[in-house]
């Protein structure tokens, strides 16, 4: 009867290589639409319950991205559940609809060109009214600083002002230096 005598360091190694190879890896399936705040920055759009409060009002629109302009009433609801957008012109014809319900987007406008994903807007928008400390930690999660002083919010990478938000009782505005486009929207924000 042949005995081996194992070292005490290798019955760990090996136990330890058992222990590694069979734990099964679970990779996590993140199914949230999400948006490039940078070109490699992925944020995921916040659940809505995130809102600072809930909006059901009318709004007036006016954008700006290069020598493009743009002008809109927007009925907004958005709550806890979502966001119901509906833009109409100065007539009060729809030119569109954007509602994020229960994790989906639905999207549709003879005005804005569909290339344009519904999911920036609904990122913009949680930019503005979505709680401070959810965006922070969202936003330090990708690499990106958030930082709220005075009504304002500014999304910096690496020192440098990506976006900067500003909002008062009435308007609310942000400019996108990175991607070149500002908007500003009027309503009662109260």
């Amino acid at each position: 009867m042949l005995i081996y005598s194992i070292p005490y360091s290798r019955i760990i190694a090996i136990f330890t290589a058992i222990f590694l190879f069979s734990c099964k890896t679970i990779q996590v399936n993140d199914n949230r639409p999400f948006v490039r705040l940078t070109d490699d920055s992925q944020y995921f759009l916040l659940p809505p319950e995130n809102i600072e409060k809930s909006m059901d009002g009318f709004q007036s629109l006016y954008a700006s991205y290069g020598e493009n302009n743009f002008y809109a009433n927007v009925w907004v609801i958005a709550d806890e559940n979502g966001i119901d957008m509906s833009m109409m012109n100065e007539m009060g014809a729809n030119i569109g609809e954007l509602v994020w319900r229960d994790g989906l987007i639905s999207f549709s406008s003879n005005i804005f060109p569909m290339s344009m994903p519904p999911e920036y807007i609904i990122a913009d928008f949680q930019l503005c009214f979505f709680n401070a400390s959810s965006l922070k930690s969202a936003l330090e999660n990708i690499g990106l600083l958030f930082i709220e002083t005075n009504n304002i919010r500014r999304i910096l990478k690496n020192g440098n002002v990506i976006t900067e938000i500003t909002k008062n009782n009435n308007m609310v505005t942000i400019a996108n230096y990175l991607r070149g486009y500002h908007f500003s929207l009027e309503g009662n924000f109260e």
